[in-house]
C-alpha cells in the first residue's frame, strides 16, 4: 500500500514505524503537519491508500478524514482522550497503560478503535517509556490495524466504538509543581519523569527560575528542599524522605544543559560520589531502569582496577568479561564525556579479562556529538573541533585494542557518530527493535569522522556505504544485519537482549580458539594499517570537518542552532516526502515511480 505518514516530526516512534512498514513492502511517504493546505497538497500528490498519524499535535482537516481512512496512534489505553496522555499516566501512577489506533473523526480521540495494545508501566522517564514500551505497543497495534484494512474495505469488518473517558487537558506546570517540604522521593521522581524531554518541571536553583530534567533517586537525607551536594555535573536535593539527583536544567531563553553547565555555583558544593567501589548497598545502579539509583554495579570478583566512578559511566565484571555501561543523557557525548569514557575504557583494558562489552545506555547507545554543549560554548566551532577529536580518540582506542576482543551491544538507538562508534568494536550486536541513523548530512551536510571512512566500507562495501550516508534514512536492526552493518540482531525486549548478550560474551571469552581469534584480529588490523594508516583516515575526515566548522558555508551551524532550539519545521525534507520528488508519478497511473 501507499501509506502517507502525517506527523509533527520524524521522531523515534515515526522512524520505527517507517522501518517496520517499509520492511513489509509498503511504500511510505512523510509529510510534516505544518498547516491544512500543505496536508491537502500532500494527499493530492501521493493519493495514499491510508493516512497514518503516529505523532500529531492537532486535528486532521475534516476534508481529508471524510475522504480517506485516517488512523491516529494515540499513546493511551482504549477510551483515553486528550493531550499529555503519557504524562498523566506517569503522574497518576497507572500500573498499566497502552496504545490505541483509532480512526479520525470530528471529535478528538473519539473515533472507533481499530487496534490496541497494553503494557505494564515502570518507574521511568516519559521519553524512555515512549521510546520503548509505547513504541513496541504501537508497532503491534498498527500492524494489527493494517491487517484489518482489506476486510474493512470489503465491508466484512468494522472498527469498534467504545465508551470514552472525559477528555483530559494538556498538563500544566501547576500539575507538576514539586512541594519539596512534603513530596516523597517517588512523588518528586514522578513529576520529573512525566516532564522529562519536554517541557521539564518549573522550579528554581540558586535563586533562579529554571526547568528541571533528568531526575534519579539518590541515597542521602537532609532538610527537605536543601541542596546537599553535587554528583558529577548534577546536584543532589533532599526530598521529604530521601533525596534525588537532578542532572539537567534550562533557564528562560537558555539551552538545556547539565546543571553544572548552567550554574557555576555547583562547583562549590560538596562532591557526593562514593569513595569505594563497589559501594555499599543501596548505591547500585538499578538494573536497566533509567530511573535507577546512581552508582556502580557490584562485581562478581575483584575491584575496579582503577575504573573511575561516574554518574554516567559504570563498569562490572563477570568471569572473563568486562561490561562498560555509559548512559549519557539523550545519548549526547560532549568533549568531557568522551574523555571520561576513554579513561574508563583504558582502565578496563588493564583488567585481567578477555572480552570488553560496550553496553551504552538502555535508551541510547550513543548519538555522537553533544550539540547542546556546542551551541552553548563561547566558540561553537572550537568546541565542535574539540568534541570530534575527543570522539576520534575514543574510537581509535577501541579499534586498536590488541589485548581483548571487543563487542558493541546496542540496547538502545544510535545515530550519527554514535553509530560509527559502535562499529569500532570487533563485534556489533543490537536488540531487534533498535533504530540506527548512521549518517551526518541532516546536520547541515556535516561530513563526519569517527573513522567512518575506514569502518563503514569494510563492513558493507564502498557502494553501500555511500548509499547509507546519502539516503539519510533510518535503518532497522534486521536490515542493518542483512547489509553487514551489524553482525547480529536478537532479543525481543531489553531484558532478553541483555541476558543473551551476557551469554554470548561469556561464550566468546571461553571459546577454545579465543587466542587464535585474537591473533587473527590483530593480523587483519596490521594489514589494514599497512594499506592505509588510521591517522590518514582521520586526517582526511577532519579536513572536511574543519571546513564544516570554520568554512564559509554556515549550514552546520544553522542546522545545529535550529536542532537545539527545536525550531518548528517550515517544510518536510525531500528525502522523506517522496511525493514531492520531481517527476514522481503515482504507481498505477504510469506503472512506475521515478525521480
Amino acid at each position: 500500500m501507499r501509506i502517507l505518514f502525517l506527523t509533527h516530526a520524524f521522531n523515534s516512534l515515526t522512524q520505527r514505524l517507517y522501518v517496520e512498514l517499509t520492511a513489509l513492502g509498503h511504500e511510505i511517504s512523510i509529510e510534516f503537519d505544518i498547516n491544512d493546505s500543505v496536508t491537502t497538497e500532500a494527499v493530492e500528490l501521493f493519493r495514499p491508500h491510508l493516512i497514518l498519524a503516529p505523532y500529531l499535535r492537532r486535528a486532521i482537516p475534516e476534508a481529508i478524514w471524510r475522504e480517506h481512512v485516517c488512523l491516529i496512534v494515540h499513546p493511551g489505553i482504549v477510551g483515553d482522550r486528550g493531550p499529555s496522555a503519557l504524562d498523566w499516566a506517569i503522574l497518576n501512577g497507572e500500573k498499566e497503560w497502552g496504545v490505541t489506533v483509532l480512526q479520525a473523526e470530528a471529535e478528538m480521540d473519539a473515533g472507533p478503535v481499530w487496534a490496541s495494545e497494553t503494557f505494564p508501566m515502570r518507574a521511568a522517564k516519559k521519553s524512555s517509556l515512549y521510546r520503548n514500551e509505547v513504541t513496541e505497543a504501537a508497532v503491534r497495534a498498527v500492524q494489527a490495524a493494517l491487517s484489518r484494512l482489506p476486510d474493512y474495505r470489503a465491508g466484512t469488518w468494522q472498527p469498534q466504538s467504545v465508551p470514552l473517558r472525559p477528555m483530559h487537558a494538556i498538563m500544566q506546570q501547576g500539575n507538576r509543581a514539586i512541594d519539596w517540604e512534603r513530596d516523597a522521593t517517588a512523588t518528586v521522581l514522578a513529576k520529573l519523569d512525566c516532564a522529562d524531554g519536554f517541557p521539564g518541571v518549573r522550579d528554581s536553583l540558586f535563586g533562579r527560575t529554571c526547568q528541571l530534567y533528568d531526575g534519579r533517586a539518590f541515597p542521602a537525607r537532609g532538610r527537605p528542599g536543601e541542596l546537599l551536594g553535587r554528583a558529577g555535573e548534577g546536584v543532589v536535593r533532599a526530598t521529604a524522605d530521601g533525596a534525588v539527583w537532578i542532572g539537567h536544567c534550562k533557564v528562560e531563553g537558555g539551552i538545556k544543559l547539565p546543571v553544572g553547565g548552567v550554574f557555576p555555583e555547583v562547583a562549590g558544593l560538596e562532591e557526593m560520589l562514593p569513595t569505594t567501589n563497589p559501594p555499599q548497598p543501596p548505591f547500585y545502579k538499578g538494573g536497566s531502569d533509567s530511573n535507577g539509583i546512581l552508582g556502580v554495579p557490584p562485581f562478581e570478583k575483584g575491584g575496579t582496577g582503577g575504573i573511575p566512578m561516574d554518574p554516567d559511566i559504570t563498569y562490572e565484571e563477570s568471569a572473563s568479561v568486562g561490561y562498560l555501561h555509559f548512559d549519557f543523557y539523550n545519548g549526547a557525548m560532549g568533549t568531557a564525556a568522551c574523555e571520561r569514557l576513554l579513561s574508563a575504557y583504558e582502565a578496563a583494558r588493564q583488567r585481567p579479562t578477555k572480552v570488553i562489552v560496550l553496553l551504552g545506555g538502555a535508551d541510547f547507545f550513543s548519538n555522537g556529538l553533544d550539540l547542546n554543549r556546542i551551541e552553548a560554548a563561547d566558540s561553537p566551532p572550537d568546541e565542535s573541533w574539540r568534541n570530534i577529536n575527543a570522539m576520534d580518540d575514543l574510537c581509535r582506542a577501541i579499534i586498536t585494542t590488541d589485548s581483548h576482543l571487543t563487542v558493541s551491544a546496542l540496547r538502545g538507538n544510535a545515530g550519527a557518530g554514535g553509530a560509527f562508534l559502535a562499529l569500532a568494536a570487533d563485534r556489533v550486536w543490537a536488540r531487534r527493535g533498535v533504530i540506527l541513523n548512521p549518517h551526518y548530512k541532516n546536520m547541515g551536510n556535516l561530513y563526519g569522522s569517527e573513522y567512518w571512512s575506514y569502518l563503514l566500507p569494510r563492513r558493507v562495501g564502498v557502494d553501500q556505504a555511500q548509499a547509507i550516508l546519502r539516503n539519510r534514512l533510518p535503518l532497522g536492526a534486521e536490515s542493518a544485519t542483512t547489509m553487514g552493518f551489524l553482525d547480529e540482531a536478537f532479543g525481543e525486549d531489553l531484558a532478553g537482549f541483555e541476558a543473551e548478550t551476557r551469554r554470548r560474551a561469556q561464550a566468546l571469552a571461553e571459546a577454545a580458539d579465543f587466542a587464535e581469534q585474537l591473533r587473527e584480529k590483530n593480523r587483519r588490523r596490521a594489514e589494514d594499517e599497512a594499506a592505509k594508516p588510521l591517522e590518514n583516515c582521520r586526517a582526511e575526515e577532519l579536513k572536511h570537518m574543519q571546513r564544516n566548522f570554520y568554512g564559509f558555508d554556515p549550514s552546520y551551524h544553522v542546522a545545529r542552532h535550529h536542532f537545539v532550539g527545536k525550531t518548528p519545521h517550515s517544510w518536510t525534507p525531500r528525502h522523506l516526502a517522496v511525493h514531492r520528488d520531481l517527476g514522481w508519478v503515482v504507481p498505477g497511473d504510469s506503472g512506475e515511480v521515478s525521480g
